[in-house]
């Protein structure tokens, strides 16, 4: 039995739909998928071709009796705020539309709208807002903490001259302890100092590897490290040394959820042309270059997920708040985005950048 495309889609037209559609022939199975129902079922079109569509896509709403209205009325339907899975990622709110084809009723297009971009957009815009307004507040107390700590730290180390081996360790103890505190401080300085981005043409995987061979031989000795790299990928425009940090921070941050036992990091990276990110001024821009760091973790405490970006916001225990609030603020800054879907034994932290503009690729060719 064939299951070859009966009604012909425009190829350029179905290969860039932003949003993952599928047809559905009249025994409910899979004849075609464009390449972002690829992405977001995690399949090829050739393995998804005559496959039961509700075995590879599981829906919490009754589509069966949507799809048969569509076919019976010949008028679209359309389905909102129901979560959507392949079975293999958390699922996803999405808004559903269902359309028969003019010309062939029997087929009907599956059109799925994912509400996380939207909702993770505002997420991010409303993090961003809140490192704004904490920058001020951070600056401020790292300078005014640190001047009496230095003055505790050397009157402790001046009484430690004339004590007794037992009180001379209460002593040391207090300088162990203000000189945390104050690398502590020297973080938040950080985070409210950084510099603007000094972007030009990078390659997405040279700062990958610096990032994975500084880590491997530091704190992520007992992880697993694998690339799943796409060498075709072209160059995105950024600050070399910013974009390194965020990934250094990024495994790090897998590496610390691991424990000490170790586990596994996966680095991948792919070309997706379906998010656009708008600006205030209302022009958009494309962010298809993906990166993502995935961990078998045990995951984010769901209570926290949602503000995980957000400065002062930790999962561990002695965490600051800050490492995933300055990648925000990092990847913000570069006019990308960073999202993460986290479920027990797997956490995704993808990062999405712009490619850079022809003179920028230009001019680096030129330099080097």
């Amino acid at each position: 039995m064939s299951f070859r495309q009966p009604y012909p889609v425009p190829g350029v037209i179905w290969a860039s739909l932003p949003l993952p559609a599928v047809l559905i022939d009249p025994a409910g199975r899979i004849i075609e998928s464009n390449p972002a129902a690829e992405t977001f079922l995690n399949a090829s079109s050739k393995s998804l071709m005559g496959q039961p569509a509700f075995d590879r896509l599981h829906i919490d709403a009754p589509v069966d009796e949507a799809i048969a209205r569509a076919r019976t009325n010949q008028s679209p339907i359309f389905i909102n705020d129901v979560d959507v899975t392949s079975g293999e990622r958390p699922p996803v709110q999405c808004n559903i539309q269902l359309a028969p084809l003019n010309d062939n009723p029997g087929i009907v297009m599956l059109l799925i709208a994912p509400r996380e971009i939207a909702d993770r957009l505002g997420r991010a815009s409303a993090a961003k807002s809140a490192a704004k307004s904490a920058i001020g507040m951070a600056e401020m107390l790292a300078h005014e903490i640190k001047n009496p700590l230095a003055g505790i730290s050397g009157a402790a180390q001046l009484l430690a001259m004339n004590l007794s081996p037992e009180d001379r360790e209460l002593a040391d103890l207090i300088v162990e302890e203000t000189r945390r505190i104050v690398k502590l401080l020297e973080q938040v300085e950080q985070f409210g100092n950084l510099r603007p981005p000094e972007r030009r043409a990078v390659n997405i995987h040279d700062a990958l590897d610096r990032a994975r061979k500084s880590a491997a031989v530091g704190f992520a000795a007992k992880m697993r490290i694998t690339e799943e790299y796409d060498p075709s990928l072209p160059a995105t425009h950024a600050d070399p040394d910013q974009l390194m940090q965020v990934f250094l921070n990024l495994i790090k941050n897998a590496s610390e959820a691991a424990g000490s036992k170790g586990g596994h990091i996966r680095l991948r990276t792919f070309y997706d042309i379906s998010l656009r990110l708008r600006r205030n001024d209302g022009t958009g821009s494309a962010l298809p270059l993906q990166v993502e760091i995935v961990d078998d973790g045990p995951g984010i405490n769901p209570d926290i997920a949602k503000a995980i970006f957000e400065p002062f916001v930790s999962g561990r225990e002695n965490g600051t708040g800050l490492g995933l609030a300055l990648v925000n603020k990092i990847i913000s800054d570069h006019g990308g985005w960073i999202s993460v879907d986290s479920v027990p034994g797997r956490t995704v932290f993808r990062v999405s950048l712009p490619v850079a503009p022809r003179e920028a690729a230009s001019n680096d060719m030129e330099v080097k």
